[in-house]
């Protein structure tokens, strides 16, 4: 068996190689679904057990900003991960990701208040940027077009037993014990999918100079730009918070500084859906923004509206998490005769129904059932979408500008998200006070707004032919 892979090549399928290379696909594939689960399962417990912790921790102000400080310091760990994986491989970053979520999950379940919260997410949030865009460049490195479709099944696959275990797990947890276990019981979970991981590394061989142009000082500004735009992306939600003179020169500070730093980290063109790889981009945080700026609400409206307990509201998590997989596998089965663009619009639309359907749950007369199945076309959609955008960056991206491009792909979901959160979070608080519904149905109405632009959008992920 090859001991290493170039890092700018991939495996031939030739008939003598092809029982020599499956054995390597699938322990490189092992090693990285089991990492997905392992943030999967953190991802999901976490959003079934926030609503205890702002209640306990008497941080309710800060519930939205728990959800966007992993997204928005992400941007610094996704964009130093792309210049890390170009230059020196992935092996790197996803190591010093994996110690950041340790790290991360310490300080949130030991933290005496919700600020000290947000600061363990924030640092997670770190560690994740690195270690997705390092499994990007995994897939883009290690597999040839043909297999990849197959790849993102797998890692779609990694969330289903999260999904099925993980809320309803979380929320016993909180019930029976304390929520902080949520959170102390991560890290022990770590070793067995560090060691499974090991081997798929070693298989990558460390290759320098991808980018022959490249330079510290462009690396260092870059990695700067990130770092104004995670902070102003918290200063939305900081400014929000406020709801005063001094909230409100945060956000137009905020603004301006997204609006500057922005553009330095992505592709021209992709705030303008340019065709091609700009639209892909811009999709994504549309997608993503769109899909948690509801999901984060659910437990909270199932707990505090329902009067459901933590784990049969983390149930509803379930649900999307497998249907997710669902709409993955049938893009898989569908590769050869449906385009990307077909797929994302079909998604949209599904998800967008999947919206309207939780949105309903505001009114007690409507069942809780009928939500949670209604959740269930909006995970579909998911799978058939996020696939297709990360199989169509990779695919428009040469070699040694995989890891630059879906570091870009990741940055505009994380900046994107973070800034919807912090529109939703800023009006649902406002709303609150006078009508919890109200509340919620902004919310639900930017996220389903932001699922049918998507679906306008979906043509444009093609490149202009000629």
């Amino acid at each position: 068996m090859n001991e290493s892979i170039p890092a700018n090549a991939t495996f031939e399928d030739t008939a003598e190689q092809a029982s020599e290379n499956a054995g390597v696909y699938r322990n490189i594939t092992i090693g990285m679904v089991a990492l997905v689960a392992l943030f999967a399962y953190q991802a999901l417990a976490v959003t079934t057990a926030m609503p205890n912790v702002a209640k306990a921790l008497d941080g309710m102000s800060l519930f939205a900003v728990a959800f966007a400080a992993p997204l928005a310091m992400g941007v610094i760990g996704m964009v130093g991960a792309g210049i890390w994986c170009d230059q020196k491989g992935p092996a790197g970053p996803l190591w010093s990701g994996i110690v950041l979520f340790v790290a991360a999950m310490v300080i949130a379940g030991l933290a005496p208040t919700m600020g000290i919260v947000v600061l363990g997410r924030a640092v997670n949030g770190l560690g994740s940027g690195l270690v997705f865009v390092a499994l990007y460049v995994v897939i883009g490195r290690a597999f040839p077009e043909a297999r990849r479709p197959a790849v993102f099944v797998a890692l779609s696959a990694a969330w289903v037993v999260p999904s099925i275990v993980g809320p309803t797990l979380a929320g016993l947890t909180v019930e029976k014990l304390d929520w902080r276990w949520v959170f102390l019981t991560m890290p022990l979970v770590v070793a067995p999918a560090a060691y499974l991981v090991r081997p798929a590394l070693r298989l990558l061989r460390h290759e320098s100079a991808a980018h022959p142009s490249w330079d510290r000082r462009s690396g260092l500004i870059q990695i700067g730009w990130a770092i104004v735009a995670a902070f102003a992306a918290l200063g939305l939600h900081w400014g929000g918070e406020r709801r005063d003179a001094i909230g409100i020169g945060a956000i137009a500070v905020a603004l301006a500084a997204l609006a500057v730093s922005a553009p330095k980290l992505l592709p021209a063109g992709t705030f303008r859906a340019h065709r091609g790889l700009p639209t892909v981009f811009i999709l994504r945080g549309m997608i993503g923004s769109a899909f948690f700026a509801a999901e984060i609400y659910l437990p909270l409206l199932l707990q505090q509206e329902r009067d459901l307990s933590p784990a049969m509201a983390g149930s509803i998590l379930t649900i999307g998490g497998v249907a997710w997989f669902g709409g993955s596998w049938l893009r898989k089965r569908l590769h050869d005769s449906v385009t990307p663009a077909q797929f994302i619009g079909a998604g949209a639309i599904s998800l967008f129904v999947g919206i309207l359907a939780v949105s309903a749950l505001v009114w007690e007369t409507i069942p809780v059932l009928a939500g949670i199945a209604g959740w269930g076309f909006s995970g579909f959609g998911m799978g058939l979408i996020y696939s297709s955008l990360s199989l169509q960056t990779l695919n428009l991206s040469p070699a040694a500008e995989q890891g630059t491009n879906s570091s870009a792909l990741q940055v505009t979901e994380a900046l994107t998200v973070s800034a919807v959160l912090a529109l939703t979070g800023t009006i649902f608080i406002s709303l609150e006070t006078r009508s919890a519904s109200a509340g919620y149905l902004f919310c639900f109405a930017v996220a389903g707004a932001l699922a049918l632009a998507s679906a306008v959008l979906s043509p444009r992920v093609q490149p202009e032919v000629g």
